[in-house]
């Protein structure tokens, strides 16, 4: 989440009392099969979407016509008391594309994080609190750069919260205010390649000590897979694979690692991650369940309800652990329990417990499907509608082109806009 506007200081409300579990039960027990096994119940028209789910066909497709124009390609999936209650794509939006989802990532290293900290407790026994800038955790960054990177506990890195600098001059947030107006770091000299992908970032520079603030930091998610790497003994991808994507029943999936001057070395914590669109709900659908799959509690309910809520790592920002949360209000339009993660090109998973709700919008540019980026073939049919898409010019209409955090969190306000019982 890159904060564009000054945002409310969290209120010790109701608010951060929050209710993991669907309110009325409807989608409790029920987990969708492999997509290769018959896949999501789905409803057949706008009565029964009305009478099972509770939703407005017309308030859908008109939060499919705003995602639409704010992205080149895309989708908008919608599942509510477990059924799939509307799937629609634009563009080379497809069940069968796999993008790469950009920062929308991060959410995934993060719950992979999750589940490390419970199955491998006596290798980290801090947890979150866990510092990890040593010997133990990080061999790779030692010598520090930067003395102060040594009280970077576990917990912040998750949190963007360690004073990491933020890229592409993002700014410094102390207590909900942009006060600090951060600078581009100058590039290195020579220039990083594939290969430092580790390097660059745990030498990023802080700009304030740990704790103090908040920087959107790519960085800093991909610093936590390392420490994942060491304490796992296995890359990320594949602890993913084992611990989510197996159980889970997804299809074809990976990483964006591929690039015009090498493959990355090692899974990039950051972000690009690429699965269907139809799992990315079944992750979603995860979260709503507080990390049970059916029977198998693949992530610890603790841990997920730390991601739906204002964080102790985080005093500065509405952010968690690796989630945007919703609890000061600032999407006026959305349930205070709302949690979700954005990422580049306009993607973005939400889930809203209170409404027994998970949003995925599909978006992304040519280049984020490109099936080269991936190393995954794809096979399905496009037919160039959105070769030439630009995003709206700005007139007595609108805004122009669409933030990619301001077209996550509106679709989330229509969305939640179309649930009327």
């Amino acid at each position: 989440m890159r904060i564009t506007a000054t945002t409310q200081r969290i209120a010790l409300t109701s608010l951060l009392i929050l209710n993991l579990v669907p309110a009325n039960g409807k989608s409790s027990e029920y987990f969708p099969p492999p997509d290769s096994a018959g896949g999501w119940r789905t409803l057949k028209d706008a009565a029964e979407l009305e009478s099972k789910a509770g939703m407005s066909l017309k308030k859908l497709d008109e939060a499919f016509a705003y995602a639409q124009r704010s992205s080149q390609h895309g989708g908008l999936l919608v599942v509510r008391h477990g059924w799939l209650v509307y799937e629609r794509y634009y563009g080379k939006g497809n069940r069968e594309a796999i993008p790469a989802m950009a920062s929308v990532g991060k959410a995934y290293t993060s719950i992979a994080c999750g589940i490390m900290l419970r199955d491998c407790h006596d290798k980290i026994p801090e947890g979150l609190d866990q510092r990890v800038f040593n010997e133990t955790y990080l061999p790779e960054a030692l010598p520090l750069n930067d003395a102060r990177k040594a009280d970077i506990k576990l917990g912040q890195l998750l949190s963007m919260a360690a004073g990491f600098h933020g890229e592409g001059g993002n700014p410094g947030f102390v207590n909900f205010e942009p006060s600090v107006k951060l600078q581009p770091v100058p590039a290195p000299n020579p220039p990083l390649t594939v290969d430092d992908q580790d390097r660059s970032a745990l030498q990023t520079v802080l700009w304030t000590e740990p704790g103090g603030g908040y920087s959107y930091a790519s960085s800093s998610p991909h610093v936590a897979s390392i420490v994942l790497r060491h304490v796992t003994g296995m890359e990320m991808q594949e602890y993913i694979d084992q611990k989510l994507a197996k159980p889970m029943g997804w299809g074809k999936w990976g990483y964006g690692t591929h690039h015009s001057s090498g493959t990355l070395p090692h899974t990039p914590g950051g972000g690009d991650i690429a699965v269907r669109s139809t799992d990315a709900l079944r992750f979603g659908y995860l979260l709503l369940h507080q990390g049970r799959w059916g029977t198998q509690q693949l992530v610890p309910a603790d841990y997920v309800a730390m991601c739906g809520r204002p964080s102790p790592y985080q005093k500065h920002a509405p952010f968690s652990l690796m989630f945007e949360v919703n609890a000061d209000g600032h999407v006026a339009g959305a349930p205070g329990d709302a949690f979700f993660k954005s990422g580049g090109g306009g993607f973005g998973i939400m889930v809203v417990p209170s409404l027994d709700l998970v949003i995925y919008k599909m978006a992304g540019s040519d280049s984020q499907y490109d099936p080269a980026l991936t190393g995954i073939p794809q096979n399905y049919p496009y037919d160039g509608s959105r070769d030439t898409w630009k995003p709206p010019a700005k007139s007595q209409f609108n805004d122009g082109p669409i933030g990619v955090d301001d077209g996550v969190r509106r679709v989330l306000e229509m969305v939640a806009a179309a649930v009327d019982r």
